[in-house]
């Protein structure tokens, strides 16, 4: 039976697992290996802990939650925990630049995957054109506070809302340009800032905390009243029809309200799997980073909204200057102006590091997609400093005219659905591969997982429900032209497409003779060669077959150095990563006793896949030796880190 018999060429065509972690692509589309575990937390660190650290708890408790805003904290922690669970598992099994692209591609099919990429590329590219914006009007406050005069020329051209600016058009051309140079540059200028606002954030509790009152925690709960009006959220729409109730604010429903936005500020952890194809060992240290950099950050910023809580209160939070970053006027308010200076300091070194790991982000998906045929292929190109140059520059662009020109301030939510609708892919895709394919290796492996997954879903989709009507109306029409796009470009580009279609041809091989029966030393009517040794003899098994010449789907020849029988056909080199692991991430051959058959490359392999060659019968030349391959096809020992 054909490929194309066994497996319809559509648009719900999904990539293999072998294929996805495989796809070499040739030493100019290979990322250079920059991070270990450490690089990772600090990658994630450097996206979650941004100017919200110094503003969203005060925000929550002077409008929505009061003191209850910690148990708000926790609540939207716990939500992001379960799905970083989710993200560690797939990334453990794909360990892939694509993210919950790629994920999403394995798991169900081509048009899903696409359509989470293109969730992935808005939120992405309005990330980081929002946080420009942000950033200009920090640095603009920060030269105010520090009494740097501004030229007059200057005046209308920064710390502007909308329309040109030059701060924010510098901080992304700045940003793109240290990518475009290489990951080790842009690596060791993260460090250096991750460091320096986790200094500040220190200081910034340790002061706050000279200045607590537990009495500013008391009522933890202030009574419910009605909501102020405003923009009303898909669940507010919801409740209003079906009981006629109106949003509350503090109490209980408060400080459940409260969750929604908070998890907006963990929203990062999920881009440390878009540097999987970079990180050493990346099955077992990248779930390990995701999980270790959301743990620190929820900590984090607990910690700080309990200083500030516990040194303003509520009532003194909903009194401060509104023109300035919240804590730094909390700060002026007690008499510490200086730890408000340092503040502002605080917040653009944080700043600039989330736009700098959202534009690493951006490109690896940008590159991820390009790769598989769904974009351009030119933009998965790659520059001498092994990065993918060209989607950084298309990607920075795109992002420098998005933040010149459209009041990106205003669609700030759209980030947060781009997210969870990924969310929600990545969780329902860990409960499709365990059903699809059980046998993959996992080295981090969900607990519970039919149940946990559940609740995650419940758990995202109540917090989309949470972002308001309009939002939901501008993701819609989003989501429509990504669907336009792919019906006319990717459907007809897309690498497994034209793989399905045109399978690379196989040089057939000569079909060699069958064993000689016991006793002869050469085959009947022919003659032994020159100088050839009688080859041992051996009794035939029943009824041979040449497995060499056998038909596949890709047609007839022998097996390269690096194949086995029964391992899936790919039209590219094999992946690093195999299914047998070693504790310390080395890869490990599979253990077996002297003269037995080694078992498939890919134990998964089933009648019903596609990627699936028939292995035959026993081979009729015996049992190979304790290596699992024959003499000049014995595949080399992996000694050390990737050795090939």
């Amino acid at each position: 039976m054909t490929l194309d018999m066994r497996m319809r060429n559509n648009m719900f065509r999904r990539l293999p697992v072998e294929q996805a972690t495989g796809r070499l692509y040739g030493g100019r589309h290979r990322l250079r290996v920059v991070y270990r575990t450490r690089d990772l937390v600090v990658l994630g660190l450097g996206v979650m802990i941004g100017s919200g650290i110094f503003k969203i708890a005060g925000e929550q408790a002077s409008s929505t939650a009061g003191p209850g805003v910690l148990v708000s904290f926790l609540i939207a922690g716990g939500v992001c925990v379960l799905a970083a669970l989710a993200f560690a598992e797939l990334s453990s099994i794909i360990p892939v630049a694509g993210s919950a692209y790629s994920f999403s591609y394995v798991a169900f099919g081509e048009v899903w995957a696409w359509v989470v990429g293109w969730a992935l590329i808005m939120e992405l590219l309005l990330a980081a054109s929002v946080l420009a914006r942000v950033w200009s009007l920090y640095a603009t406050q920060a030269l105010h506070d520090f009494g740097v005069p501004i030229p007059s020329g200057l005046g209308d051209l920064i710390g502007q809302q909308k329309g040109p600016d030059v701060f924010a058009l510098g901080i992304l051309l700045l940003v793109v340009l240290m990518l475009a140079g290489g990951s080790r540059m842009s690596l060791k200028t993260l460090w250096f800032m991750v460091l320096a606002k986790v200094i500040v954030i220190g200081l910034v509790i340790a002061t706050a905390l000279k200045f607590f009152h537990p009495g500013n925690l008391t009522p933890f709960l202030p009574p419910s009243q009605p909501a102020p009006a405003g923009e009303k959220t898909v669940l507010d729409a919801v409740l209003g029809a079906v009981g006629g109730g109106t949003p509350h604010v503090f109490g209980t429903w408060g400080m459940l309200a409260a969750a929604p936005a908070i998890a907006f500020a963990y929203i990062g952890f999920d881009l440390i799997a878009t540097a999987s194809e970079e990180t050493d060992d990346a099955p077992r240290k990248v779930p390990r980073g995701i999980i270790t950099a959301l743990v620190t950050a929820i900590v984090l910023y607990v910690a700080v909204a309990f200083a500030l809580v516990g040194m303003m209160g509520m009532d003194g939070i909903a009194q401060l200057n509104p023109d300035k970053l919240l804590l730094a006027a909390a700060f002026d308010s007690v008499g510490a102006g200086a730890m408000g200076k340092i503040v502002d300091v605080g917040a653009m070194l944080a700043l600039t590091t989330v736009i700098l790991v959202l534009m690493i982000s951006l490109t690896r998906v940008v590159f991820s997609i390009s790769r598989d045929g769904l974009l351009p292929r030119p933009l998965a190109a790659m520059s001498r400093y092994k990065v993918p140059s060209r989607a950084t520059l298309v990607a920075g662009g795109a992002a420098v005219v998005m933040s010149q020109t459209v009041d990106v301030l205003t669609l700030e939510q759209l980030v947060v659905i781009g997210t969870l609708f990924a969310f929600l892919f990545v969780a329902a895709a860990v409960l499709a591969l365990r059903r699809s394919r059980p046998d993959l290796h996992r080295p981090f492996r969900m607990p519970a997982a039919p149940l946990v997954v559940l609740v995650t879903i419940v758990a995202v989709g109540w917090l989309m429900l949470n972002l308001n009507v309009r939002t939901w109306g501008y993701f819609a029409v989003w989501m429509g032209v990504g669907l336009v796009l792919y019906m006319i470009y990717g459907r007809r580009k897309s690498q497994m497409k034209l793989l399905l279609d045109a399978p690379p041809e196989r040089p057939a091989a000569a079909r060699l003779a069958p064993a000689p029966p016991p006793g002869m030393a050469h085959p009947p009517g022919t003659a032994p060669q020159p100088g050839m040794a009688p080859p041992p003899r051996m009794a035939p098994p029943p009824g041979p077959r040449d497995v060499h010449s056998s038909p596949g789907p890709y047609g007839t020849g022998t097996w390269p150095a690096e194949r086995r029988p029964g391992a899936p056909e790919s039209p590219y080199p094999t992946g690093r990563y195999s299914t047998g692991r070693q504790p310390g991430g080395q890869f490990a051959r599979d253990p077996r006793l002297p003269g037995e058959r080694a078992p498939e490359r890919y134990p998964s392999a089933r009648s019903d896949d596609p990627y699936t060659l028939d292995p035959g019968p026993p081979d009729p030349y015996g049992p190979r030796d304790g290596s699992g391959q024959s003499g000049e096809h014995q595949e080399p020992p992996h000694g050390g880190r990737h050795r090939r």
